[in-house]
């Protein structure tokens, strides 16, 4: 018999931003990522580069290199390939 494993209660949330410019690739990969991630483990942010110009530096500090991309605790994990930063800026 084994023994459920659960998180301490007290855990602080992880901190997830997806990056995406708008296009097509990027608002389907939106929709499956944010969707599939637990709300309960996971401050969610959904950053529209395209409309938010002044974050697409901030993007490319986290090593965020192209779009649809999720970067989750400091962490970038790039999804396909809607659009490169540098046709953002």
């Amino acid at each position: 018999m084994s023994n459920p494993v659960s998180a301490p209660s007290n855990t602080a949330m992880s901190t997830a931003t997806f990056f995406h410019a708008g296009c097509p690739v990027c608002v389907s990969a939106e929709r499956q990522v944010v969707d599939a991630l637990d709300a309960a483990r996971y401050r969610i942010e959904v950053v529209h580069l395209g409309e938010q110009k002044a974050r697409v530096a901030e993007a490319e500090r986290l090593g965020v290199t192209s779009v649809p991309a999720l970067v989750i605790d400091g962490l970038p994990f790039h999804i396909n390939f809607g659009a490169s930063l540098a046709d953002l800026r």
